[in-house]
């Protein structure tokens, strides 16, 4: 079996790939190792950036998203527990969208699935070879029988575990990696958010998170050790611990039945470069940003406004200029990516290791940010994302 493009994993980014070249006729196949169940249930950011809202809707599986979507005109910053009011809308006349990310894959894969695309679950890639010669081939297992497919082309989008990076030889790979010693308690809660927007709040004591996936559900989050151990986190322990980092005079926390709880170890990761011969990489495959940014999702659909716009130029037109690109393109526009999620990390987070004037100095940066809005209108720009340098053709 040959197709033009082979796709290693089917979540958003890799979904949202085969939709779009679907859409001019150039013909993949998703193969994801996870049932489709467990893709459309993975609890993930739903942090969206206007960019990649449009991009939903160029591609024409927006519909849902422009119903049910929160709009947030900007976001506010807890100091010293009181609450500063960042305005995007008035600073920069952009804001984010709020959307589950897990609702988004409904939508690809049930976009996928009612045209009869070929997305095969629990099948496993083995093996990825032939990537520097013209006609790579993906090793897969599938129903209990071990099977190859041959392609013009591989797209990694199996995430930071997949075996698509690890394709491209040691001598060419590089990995840039910061691992950072502490995570984030998350829970999500039957309760109506506290704040029209999300929260960041810097606390003596850690950073806490209010965000919410709908307007019944909250999603919040503390600052914990990587190896928190969740059976030392009741219930009332969690909501008396939001309430001292994000609380303020005057304001209460909407508390109500939680019905998830994780703990997320926080690393930042990229790879380069992001295609080698007939592989190219995509998203959480080649880059891993912490989530304090709400970077990973826009980042991976950035990824895929890219390659879409190259395969599309490449199949039709016979040009290859996009693709020859991508790589560089690809990895600039991460880059700043990291950067922003990075220091954002830095900026509200309390690091073990930090001195005392190291945490005065973290304190009078954000008391700089909440007063200066010179500050407010880069911070917005960062925020709100940066543009995609292609557009597919759709």
């Amino acid at each position: 079996m040959h197709v033009p493009v082979v796709i290693v994993g089917a979540g958003p980014a890799g979904s949202l790939l085969a939709w779009i070249l679907r859409q001019r006729g150039i013909e993949s196949v998703v193969l994801e190792r996870k049932s489709r169940e467990y893709v459309e249930s993975r609890i993930r950011a739903g942090v969206m950036e206007k960019n990649a809202v449009d991009l939903m809707i160029k591609a024409g599986v927006g519909e849902r998203l422009k119903k049910e979507c929160m709009y947030h005109p900007g976001v506010v910053i807890g100091l010293h527990n009181e609450h500063h009011f960042l305005d995007f809308d008035k600073l920069i006349g952009v804001g984010v969208t709020i959307y589950g990310q897990s609702e988004l894959t409904k939508d690809l894969l049930g976009a996928l699935a009612a045209e009869d695309h070929k997305v095969f679950y629990e099948a496993p890639a083995t093996a990825i070879e032939g990537i520097e010669g013209d006609s790579p081939t993906v090793k897969y297992a599938h129903e209990g029988v071990d099977k190859e497919i041959s392609c013009d082309f591989v797209i990694g989008a199996d995430g930071f575990h997949g075996l698509s990076r690890h394709a491209i030889p040691a001598g060419i790979l590089k990995t840039y990696e910061n691992v950072y010693p502490y995570g984030w308690l998350g829970v999500m809660a039957k309760a109506p958010p506290s704040k029209e927007v999300a929260m960041f709040c810097h606390h003596e004591r850690g950073f806490a998170l209010l965000s919410m996936r709908s307007p019944k559900i909250s999603r919040l989050y503390l600052q914990c050790a990587p190896d928190e151990d969740l059976n030392e986190w009741p219930d009332e322990r969690i909501w008396e611990e939001l309430d001292t980092r994000l609380g303020a005079p005057g304001w209460e926390l909407e508390r109500g039945e939680i019905f998830q709880k994780d703990v997320t170890p926080l690393r930042s990761f990229f790879s380069q470069p992001m295609s080698h011969g007939r592989l190219f990489l995509c998203g959480d495959a080649s880059h891993i940003v912490p989530p304090t940014g709400a970077k990973g999702l826009n980042a991976a659909f950035a990824d895929v406004s890219v390659l879409s716009a190259a395969l599309i130029e490449y199949f039709t037109k016979d040009d290859a200029t996009i693709l020859d690109r991508y790589a560089g393109v690809a990895l600039a526009r991460n880059l700043q990516c990291q950067r922003f999620s990075s220091g954002n990390t830095a900026k509200y987070h309390i690091h073990p290791d930090s001195n005392p004037f190291e945490r005065r100095m973290q304190v009078a940066e954000l008391e700089y940010l909440v007063s200066d809005e010179t500050s407010q209108i880069s911070y917005a720009r960062q925020h709100t994302g940066l543009p995609f340098d292609y557009w597919p053709e759709i």
